[in-house]
């Protein structure tokens, strides 16, 4: 494996959850892999499940992790093309990237969605100048447009908890105070087609994500009717991703207190899992009583982000 933002990527989804579950029994068994390796791990954003299970999951693998926050450890760095860097910023990808590959054996990078240029967000443009200048194999721990170390996660957090053979799983909108990305449920909604789940994403209109993530799913703008039978719900709010109006790209268009997911949203499902990718806002993602509840599932899927890290890193130790 030489890179690593899509459910493709991965290839066979049921194999890539069997190895999960061999990794998360014996996560020691291949500190072979790793000896005498090195993972950059380079932060344009701030991070904890991320960093943690990234250093984790390298430090179970032997190998020895770098982490790198940009602007605090380093120059602030310059991203784009042909700019007269004539401002703060020191030094430039173009230079910056080859350099860090020469120190290291495989990098994952956290870049956020500036969220004022979409064309330039969805071509993921930092994150494909990592995969062209490194020289290495490339990992993303969120990048503008997807998180798919956390959609693994989430995957295998349904697997262990599912009890039909095709279980209701719901993403939903619900309110936040910050305009924030779509990379976490661009990459929800992108495995869970991959998988044998019935996906249902319910969201207020004009918050349509990419049909390229979400071709297959079911959208329905009735919150309530969604969630009627569902076995596990997901909730997670994005920004305006821009797909009917480019113009509205990162904006907040609605602030209905009512999408947030309480006790009477929970009743009318089927006595159903409650999922968060975390950091969330209590009651106003999701309510105290919620996701208190024995039904919420937001500390296993954390620590199945060291899992689903672990399992990407020792498929590209494998191919060094």
């Amino acid at each position: 494996m030489k890179q690593f933002l899509y459910a493709s990527d991965i290839g066979s989804i049921s194999e890539a959850l069997a190895e999960a579950k061999a990794v998360k029994a014996t996560p020691f068994a291949w500190k072979h892999l790793g000896a005498d390796r090195t993972i950059m791990l380079v932060f344009f954003n701030s991070s904890l499940r991320t960093r943690l299970s990234s250093q984790k999951a390298a430090l179970n693998l032997g190998m020895n992790p770098i982490v790198l926050n940009i602007g605090q450890d380093s120059w602030k760095l310059e991203t784009g093309l042909g700019v007269v860097m004539d401002s703060d910023k020191s030094e430039h990808l173009l230079e910056a990237i080859p350099v860090m590959g020469s120190y290291c054996d495989i990098i994952g990078v956290r870049s956020f969605a500036s969220l004022t240029d979409r064309e330039a967000d969805y071509a993921e443009t930092v994150l494909n100048q990592f995969i062209r200048y490194s020289g290495r194999p490339v990992i993303s721990l969120e990048s503008a447009t997807v998180h798919p170390c956390q959609a693994f996660a989430d995957l295998l957090t349904i697997e262990e908890h599912r009890t039909k053979a095709r279980p209701k799983v719901v993403l939903s909108w619900a309110p936040h105070p910050r305009a924030l990305p779509q990379a976490v449920p661009d990459s929800f909604a992108e495995w869970m087609l991959a998988a044998d789940v019935e996906l249902v994403i319910t969201q207020p209109e004009g918050y349509e994500l990419d049909p390229r993530f979400t071709s297959g799913a079911r959208i329905e703008y009735d919150q309530m009717k969604a969630l009627e039978g569902a076995d596990f719900v997901y909730a997670k709010n994005w920004s305006c991703p821009g797909v009917t109006r480019p113009s509205d790209y990162g904006r907040i268009l609605c602030d209905d207190r009512s999408w947030t997911i309480d006790a009477a949203h929970m009743a009318v499902t089927d006595n159903a899992f409650f999922m968060h990718c975390l950091p969330v806002r209590r009651n106003v993602i999701v309510t105290d009583e919620v996701i208190d509840s024995p039904r919420s599932l937001v500390i296993p899927e954390a620590a199945n982000r060291v899992v689903s890290a672990q399992v990407v890193m020792k498929r590209m130790l494998e191919t060094l």
